[in-house]
């Protein structure tokens, strides 16, 4: 491994420390209908969001927030100590990808079959902060001292 392509890995590596995110994989529902749910919670606050998702009718709904819940106990693993009313917590990206096609067959008339392809999805939420925690800046006194 070079050694742009080992900072550009460890970069990359940090910068997902710091980002909580939740992923489902191999969801048995096709991405289409799992979109329709997805468009309706992007950009919301957590809050809202859930609130949302537990009053949708629609099947795919309760995936997409177990999966939000999922996320935000990932982003109170990674910032203990703070309080999520406090941060402001929102979806900042949702996005569902094709999984996996199971390829099937059912039979049709006068000895004739039609595929039927069963498919399946991923979902990937990332939740980020409104209020972000001020960095203190270090004088160039203190630096020398």
């Amino acid at each position: 491994m070079g050694v742009r392509t080992r900072t550009r890995a460890e970069n990359r590596k940090e910068a997902k420390k710091t980002v909580a995110f939740a992923r489902l994989n191999n969801c048995p529902t096709s991405p289409r209908k799992m979109r329709l749910i997805a468009d309706l919670i992007r950009g919301q606050r957590v809050e809202l969001a859930l609130h949302i998702l537990k009053n949708n009718a629609k099947q795919p709904s309760e995936r997409i927030r177990k999966l939000v819940l999922s996320a935000i106990a990932n982003w109170q693993a990674k910032n203990e100590g703070k309080r999520i009313e406090d941060s402001d917590l929102y979806i900042k990206e949702i996005f569902v990808d094709g999984g996996r096609q199971l390829k099937r067959l059912q039979t049709a008339p006068q000895g004739r079959a039609h595929r039927i392809r069963k498919r399946s999805n991923h979902v990937t939420v990332l939740l980020d902060s409104r209020n972000k925690p001020e960095v203190e800046e270090v004088s160039e006194k203190e630096n020398k001292e």
